[in-house]
C-alpha cells in the first residue's frame, strides 16, 4: 500500500514545479499608454491636452467610465464630445485613448429591445445579447453594389400607398409643423409590417420620455416589438448622444440589410439631431453659418441617408428604407434644414396643419407631397385602379379654394368638387387601422369608378368601411394578383367592380321618380 504522505508530497512537488515554470516563462512587457489631461469642461463637451496621437472620431475614456469622441483635433488640444454625464468631471482629470472608434452592438438579440445609442438596455430586461459590434460611422454602399427600387413598402395608409408610394430602399421625408401627425404616419407604417417580413428600427432623438414610452407601449400592444428595435435618446440626455443616435441606429439596421433582410428605419426626428449638432459645434467654437448651423450640416445628414439603399442580388439583396422626420416652423418648408433634407431624399410627405385642424387625418397635403422613386415600385394593380387620382385630387383642391369666393360654378366644376370631397373623405384613416392591399384596391376601384359619387357625403366613411369589409370576399386568385407583377385582366376588373357595387349599394339613395325626365 502506498504511503499517503509520499503521495501528498508528489502532488505538491508537481504543483510547485508548474508554478516555477510559469514564473520562469513570464516576461514583463511595457505597454505604452497615451494619457491626456482635461483642461476645461462645458455642458456636453470637454477640452483635452496631451494626446498628440489621437485620431479624428477616436473614442477616448474619462474617469467614471464616461466616453467621448475626438471632434476637434488641433495642434495643442482636442475638443471632445461627451457621451455621458459630465457633472463629476473636472479640469486636471486624466483622459486615455482607446485606439478605436465608437461602435454599437448588432444582431438578432436586439430585436424587441429598447436601448440607448451606446447599446445599454433601457427596458429593464437585462443586458443585450450580442456577439458582434459595428462602427456607427460606416461608408455608404458603392453605386455598383446597389439595385433599383422595385418592391413597394406598404404603409397601410391609403393616401400614401395610392398617391405617394414608397419603395423598399427609398428615402422618403416626412415633414410638417409640430403636432400634425408626423410620428403617427411612421408608427402606423411600422405596425403595418407585421406580415410583410420587414424588420424595423425606430430611432427617437431628443423626444420626451413620456412620448417615447407611449410609442413603445403602442408597438408592444400591437405585437410590433417582435420585429422592432427601439433606439432612444431622451430630451435631457447629453447632446453627444443625440448626435450619434441616428448613426448607431443605422448600423444596427445595416447589419440586417447585409444579411439579406428588408429593413425600415425611422428617424424621429432629425430637427433635434441638427440642433444637437449645432449646440456641439458652437460649444467647440466651430464657425457658424446660416441660422447658426455649422457649414457641414448638409453633410451630416447626407452621409447618414446615403446608407439607405437596395442592395443587388450579388450582395444579399437586402434593403434599408429610411423615413426621416423633420419639423417645420409656420409651414416654412423652405427653411435651411428642411430644404437640405428635401434635396437629399427621394421625395417627401408634407403634413398640413390646415388639414389637421379640419380633421382630415392623416393630414397629407397631396399637392406638396411627392415620391420620386416609389412609383416605379408600385404594383400594377395600384396603377391600374388609381390612374390619375392624384391629379384629379390636386385639381379639386384648387377648385375648392376658388369656390370659396362665392363664384357661380358650372355643372362640370360642381361635379369635380363633389367627387373630390368624396375622395378626401375616403382617404381619411384612423390611427392604428392599416388597410391591406386588397382593401385599398377595392376602395380605389369604387373611387375611380365613381361609385361613391351618389353616396351622401356624411355616409362616405361608412361606405369606405363596407368596402374594406367586402374585400375579404374577393376570390383568392384576384387577391394574389394584387401582390404580384401581373396586370389585372378584364375579368378581374369586372369582379372588383361587382363587389364594390354591392358593397356601396346600401348607402346610395334610390333615384327620385321622374329624375331622368328633368332637365
Amino acid at each position: 500500500m502506498n504511503n499517503p504522505t509520499e503521495s501528498l508530497h508528489t502532488i505538491f512537488d508537481r504543483a510547485f514545479s508548474g508554478v516555477d515554470r510559469a514564473v520562469g516563462a513570464f516576461a514583463p512587457r511595457m505597454a505604452p499608454r497615451e494619457v491626456g489631461t482635461v483642461t476645461s469642461v462645458s455642458v456636453g463637451t470637454a477640452k483635452v491636452a496631451g494626446l498628440p496621437g489621437v485620431g479624428f472620431d477616436e473614442l477616448v475614456k474619462f474617469p467614471g467610465g464616461v466616453y467621448g469622441i475626438a471632434f476637434n483635433v488641433d495642434a495643442d488640444q482636442i475638443g471632445v464630445v461627451l457621451l455621458g454625464d459630465c457633472r463629476h468631471l473636472h479640469a486636471g482629470d486624466e483622459v486615455e485613448r482607446t485606439g478605436r472608434v465608437m461602435d454599437v452592438p448588432v444582431g438578432a438579440g436586439l430585436i424587441g429591445r429598447v436601448i440607448d445609442p451606446l447599446g445599454a438596455p433601457l427596458d429593464g430586461r437585462g443586458p443585450v445579447a450580442s456577439t458582434e459590434r459595428l462602427p456607427i460611422e460606416r461608408p455608404a454602399p458603392p453605386i455598383m453594389n446597389r439595385a433599383r427600387v422595385s418592391v413597394p413598402l406598404q404603409t397601410g395608409l391609403l393616401v400614401v400607398d395610392a398617391l405617394i408610394p414608397i419603395g423598399r430602399g427609398q428615402r422618403e421625408l416626412i415633414l410638417g409643423d409640430r403636432q400634425t401627425g408626423k410620428s403617427a404616419i411612421a408608427i402606423d407604417t411600422i405596425v403595418n409590417q407585421h406580415d410583410q417580413n420587414v424588420l424595423c428600427v425606430y430611432c427617437a432623438i431628443g423626444q420626451r420620455a413620456s412620448s417615447v414610452a407611449k410609442v413603445v407601449a403602442a408597438l408592444r400592444a400591437r405585437g410590433a416589438m417582435e420585429y422592432t428595435v427601439v433606439v432612444v435618446v431622451e430630451g435631457n440626455d447629453p447632446p453627444g448622444l443625440a448626435y450619434i443616435a441616428p448613426y448607431a441606429a443605422t448600423s444596427i439596421a445595416e447589419h440586417f440589410m447585409e444579411a439579406g433582410r428588408d429593413v425600415l428605419i425611422v428617424y424621429d426626428d432629425l430637427t433635434h439631431h441638427a440642433r444637437a449638432y449645432r449646440e456641439l459645434s458652437l460649444l467647440l467654437r466651430r464657425p457658424p453659418g446660416r441660422e447658426a448651423f455649422p457649414g457641414d450640416i448638409f453633410y451630416i445628414h447626407s452621409r447618414l441617408l446615403e446608407r439607405a439603399t437596395h442592395l443587388g442580388a450579388d450582395f444579399g439583396g437586402g434593403s434599408l428604407t429610411a423615413l426621416p422626420v423633420i419639423e417645420t416652423e409656420a409651414q416654412d418648408i423652405s427653411a435651411y434644414v428642411p430644404t437640405n433634407l428635401i434635396s437629399i431624399t427621394d421625395g417627401q410627405i408634407y403634413l398640413s396643419p390646415t388639414l389637421f385642424e379640419l380633421g382630415t387625418l392623416p393630414a397629407v397635403d397631396v399637392g406638396k407631397s411627392v415620391s420620386r422613386v416609389g412609383g416605379q415600385a408600385q404594383r400594377p394593380a395600384y396603377r391600374a385602379v388609381a390612374g390619375d387620382l392624384k391629379l384629379a385630387y390636386a385639381q379639386f383642391a384648387e377648385l375648392e379654394a376658388f369656390a370659396k369666393f362665392g363664384t357661380r360654378l358650372d355643372e362640370h366644376t360642381r361635379a369635380v368638387i363633389d367627387h373630390g370631397q368624396r375622395v378626401r373623405a375616403v382617404l381619411k384613416q384612423a390611427e392604428f387601422e392599416p388597410a391591406s392591399v386588397a382593401e385599398q384596391v377595392l376602395v380605389l376601384v369604387a373611387l375611380t369608378g365613381r361609385l361613391l359619387d351618389r353616396v351622401p357625403l356624411d355616409k362616405v366613411r361608412d361606405a369606405g368601411r363596407a368596402l374594406r369589409t367586402a374585400a375579404a370576399g374577393l376570390p383568392a386568385a384576384v387577391r394574389q394578383r394584387f401582390s404580384s407583377d401581373d396586370e389585372l385582366g378584364a375579368e378581374d376588373r369586372r369582379t372588383l367592380l361587382e363587389v364594390a357595387t354591392r358593397a356601396v349599394a346600401p348607402f346610395q339613395p334610390p333615384p327620385a321618380p321622374g329624375a331622368e325626365g328633368r332637365s
